[in-house]
């Protein structure tokens, strides 16, 4: 979670032809599943894709991800620029300390990931769906390490472990002082 505060604002409002003014707000935030999802499904495009984001779709991004309640629209239109740069490191963050690293060219997938897709690896790997407030980067993390694990272990070739156990007795011979 992410809470940020807005500065607070009084001034006229064109748009709304209204006297507007709020304090400073604090609102929190949740890059999740369930944030993907109420953007995806007013915006019908993947959020997870390569396209740039309007101003106006990250504006609504960050509507979807609001858990404090009842916040004023104003509030949105008022966000600085710290506020803005905040919430994109956050969104950004890998949320956790696991990396994964394959043997040999890791394959590139052309497929669109959108939310249901996340909800189908959800249901096939067995993951409880309490896991869909977690931060998306994190519940992410947690699908790949799912995958790694499920797949039989991969055995090395012939060349691979001829180049290994060289090198294993290279370094014992090294070790005990000896040629052989």
């Amino acid at each position: 979670m992410l809470q940020i505060t807005v500065p607070g604002l009084e001034g006229w409002d064109e748009r709304s032809e209204m006297f507007v003014s709020f304090k400073d707000t604090t609102i929190t935030l949740e890059h999740s599943l369930i944030s993907i999802s109420k953007w995806e499904s007013k915006w019908h495009k993947p959020f997870l894709g390569k396209d740039e984001k309007t101003p106006e779709q990250i504006n609504d991004y960050i509507k979807c991800m609001t858990i404090t309640p009842n916040v004023k629209p104003e509030v949105y239109d008022c966000l600085s620029k710290e506020n803005l740069a905040d919430v994109m490191a956050y969104i950004d963050d890998p949320m956790t300390a696991t990396t994964i690293t394959t043997r040999g060219g890791k394959k590139v997938s052309r497929e669109i990931v959108t939310s249901e897709l996340i909800y189908y690896w959800m249901v096939a790997l067995n993951i409880p769906f309490e896991c869909q407030k977690w931060h998306i980067n994190r519940l992410m993390m947690l699908i790949q390490i799912c995958e790694v694990k499920n797949q039989p272990d991969k055995k090395m070739g012939k060349k691979s472990t001829m180049q290994q156990n060289a090198a294993l007795n290279a370094a014992r011979r090294q070790k005990a002082h000896s040629r052989g």
